[in-house]
């Protein structure tokens, strides 16, 4: 049986030793509008170049998703919570505070800075089985009127999105709105995101079975965009149909930048991690393609759409995705223990930098809080070197990403 665990209190005192943070950018970042645009808006066709990973061992070179950067020392991080069992998805409400999901036990946690975590509730039907659970969870852009908070889960039969209502510090469970999603020991997707459009945006795996990512009539392998219904959004590239894009693998991280186009990672399978521009109607390879379709025996189809970088498998599998406030990709990487931060240029990116390697492990999320700072929750309760107070949540100080 897996050894109890109870939630520690909040760490306030700033962690300083080894801690990594990004250098200085330069130029102006991009400012997200205030104003939703819809987020079918075409990106550019194709992207003038793309950066790939060397060999661990071999020197960086520029476009290069390699671990050879280095950076300053940053102060002052914060840790809100210590001691979860396998924290997975995080959302922000209003006023601050954040909602994680524990993915064996169901759970879900509301999360302030200097007090102690407060389950709002427990979601029926969840199966733990893997790297099925409870995974994702997001709240409405009308959270201030409709109290709307929806998770994604896998049940015995499939992964499912359910919406529930936060009243006061209590989850009540209103409907399913979304079925009969693939489900697996591996490749569940899970992280749901409300879009600037405000619809639902559902990222999917292939559940192992590789033929679903690129079956239009499968929900896996997908990023499916529903309304608060789990009815398709109007401006699908099929009015009857929820998907937006196929030829997924294993979508874990989405987010969108200063010009709302939508960015996303996926998990490669030997050799290639992806960090992806994600276009309406595109298939993005999967299993045809593994990384670049030039890297793929094969697959030099031009239907496929080529992601932006690459990395080796044991540098990345990446996970969570945020914008930051200086505009750069920040991407939580599980086997390789590091935060990684992506300048995107326009259709383009700049050389990828390795942040915070080695310093707390496996790195499950990362999300942007309503002030700028980063949130990142650890992964070492599962697959992971557990390490004294793991799981923990951890905001990095201001200083990141300027």
């Amino acid at each position: 049986m897996p050894k109890p665990r109870r939630l520690a209190l909040p760490l306030l005192s700033g962690l300083t030793a080894g801690l990594l943070a990004v250098t200085a950018c330069t130029g102006s970042p991009p400012s997200p509008s205030s104003t939703p645009s819809s987020a079918s808006s075409p990106a550019p066709s194709s992207p003038a170049t793309s950066s790939t990973s060397t060999a661990p061992a071999s020197p960086a070179t520029p476009g290069s998703a390699t671990s050879g950067a280095t950076t300053p020392t940053a102060t002052s991080p914060v840790e809100v919570a210590t001691g979860l069992d396998v924290p997975w998805g995080l959302a922000f409400l209003p006023d601050g505070s954040a909602l994680v999901t524990l993915r064996d036990e169901g759970r879900v946690l509301r999360v302030r800075e200097g007090a102690q975590p407060v389950e709002v509730g427990r979601i029926d039907g969840v199966e733990a089985n893997g790297e099925g659970g409870l995974l994702g969870i997001a709240v409405s852009r009308e959270f201030a009127t409709d109290r709307r908070v929806f998770v994604y889960h896998t049940t015995g039969e499939d992964n499912r999105v359910a919406r529930l209502r936060l009243e006061g510090d209590r989850l009540v469970p209103e409907r399913v709105i979304l079925s009969g999603i693939p489900s697996g020991g591996i490749h569940n997707g899970g992280r749901i995101k409300v879009g600037p459009d405000g619809m639902l945006w559902v990222p999917t795996g292939d559940a192992s079975e590789r033929d679903q990512a690129p079956d239009p009539s499968s929900l896996g392998g997908k990023i499916l965009r529903v309304t608060a219904d789990g009815a398709p959004a109007p401006g699908n590239p099929d009015p009857s149909s929820p998907v937006w894009s196929r030829g997924h693998r294993n979508v874990q991280g989405l987010a969108w930048d200063g010009e709302q186009r939508l960015w996303a990672t996926e998990f490669g399978q030997n050799t290639w991690d992806e960090l992806n521009l994600i276009e309406k109607g595109r298939d993005y390879g999967w299993p045809t393609v593994e990384g670049r379709r030039q890297d793929t025996a094969g697959g030099g189809d031009a239907r496929y759409t080529d992601p932006l970088v690459v990395w080796s498998t044991d540098q990345a599998s990446p996970s969570g995705l945020a914008i930051g406030v200086d505009g750069a990709a920040y991407v939580a990487a599980l086997m390789g223990e590091r935060l990684w931060r992506v300048p995107l240029q326009g259709s383009t990116t700049g050389e990828p930098q390795a942040l915070l390697q080695g310093t707390y492990g496996r790195l499950r999320t990362v999300e942007r809080g309503p002030d700028g700072r980063l949130w990142i929750i650890t992964s070492n309760t599962f697959r992971g070197d557990e390490r004294d107070g793991d799981d923990r949540i951890v905001i990095l100080p201001a200083s990141t990403g300027r």
